[in-house]
């Protein structure tokens, strides 16, 4: 059951993580032998996938002996939950050549998760981006930060042990801050010069060490647009496997609006009113656009906009 009534996309997998459950070698080896359990796929970090009858997407589940006989060992394994009692384990796949044209073949292909997220059920969306974020963390950190040694996968994925020192090594994920500034009935939204033409966003940064929440979105307010805060409320969380980012989603009412972009993260700053962010949601304002339903941003855009309806 959800904790909010608020879900973004990548919020909310089903499983139960079965935490007490990863440390246990003998029984992570039962389920995987087991005929019930099932498995999903990753090849490059693409998951794989099967269209439904209406067109859209879902996970193309396999038998999670399957996903053993290809893994080659642990390294490549993460015990992602169970669903109900069923185990569900995710296989990470390496490699120029499409496991969809050869071991797989037939029973589905790999998607990019941005581009098939909005065609597939909200929940394996999530355990999908679970799945991703965790590979990316192994792809990323498979020698000890301590003694630059390789470490080896323990814990059903969930932790590397380094052979040389025995210092563990957790996953850990990003806090971004993501905060959608508003002075009166306008509210402000920035661009890159990386990003496609027209794409207008909220700005966003990493938090920094001994900082919190509220300073951090003062702090990247003030650095990117030049804009003094007045005071911040929060709207929702997104993971976002890309690597893996926690983006906390912000209002932020400032003093003034100003504001300048800095030139370096920001190219271009525009004000919108309330009226205005609706047509930008529904894309009716020529050249310009908002980020996709996929992202948070979208969702920031969407509740200020419609604040004065409710």
């Amino acid at each position: 059951m959800p904790l909010t009534s608020f879900l973004n996309t990548f919020a909310g997998n089903p499983l139960d993580r079965a935490s007490e459950r990863r440390g246990d070698a003998a029984w992570l080896a039962e389920q995987l032998a087991s005929p019930e359990s099932l498995g999903i796929a990753l090849w490059n970090g693409k998951p794989f996938v099967e269209k439904t009858k209406d067109g859209a997407h879902q996970i193309a589940y396999l038998p999670a002996k399957m996903v053993e006989e290809l893994s080659g060992g642990p390294e490549r394994l993460l015990f992602m939950g169970l669903w109900k009692e069923t185990a569900v384990f995710a296989l990470d796949i390496e490699g120029a050549s499409d496991p969809g044209h050869g071991p797989l073949q037939g029973l589905g292909e790999f998607k990019d998760l941005r581009q098939v997220a909005m065609q597939l059920p909200p929940t394996d969306a999530a355990i999908l981006a679970t799945a991703k974020s965790m590979f990316e963390w192994r792809r990323r950190h498979q020698y000890c930060a301590v003694c630059g040694q390789p470490s080896a996968a323990k814990d059903g994925g969930w932790k590397r042990q380094c052979p040389a020192c025995e210092a563990e090594h957790f996953p850990r994920t990003d806090p971004v801050v993501i905060m959608l500034a508003y002075h009166g009935e306008r509210c402000m939204l920035g661009r890159q010069e990386a990003w496609p033409p027209g794409m207008f966003s909220a700005l966003a940064g990493f938090l920094e060490p001994g900082e919190s929440i509220e300073e951090a979105c003062a702090r990247e307010l003030a650095e990117e647009a030049g804009l003094r805060t007045r005071q911040v409320r929060y709207h929702s969380t997104q993971p976002w496997p890309y690597p893996s980012s926690l983006m906390i989603g912000l209002i932020a009412e400032v003093e003034d609006d100003e504001g300048t972009p800095d030139q370096t993260e920001l190219s271009e700053v525009r004000w919108f009113t309330r009226e205005e962010a609706r047509q930008l949601l529904k894309g009716e304002i020529e050249g310009v656009f908002a980020p996709p339903p996929l992202a948070i941003a979208h969702q920031l855009i969407k509740a200020w906009a419609h604040e004065a309806q409710t």
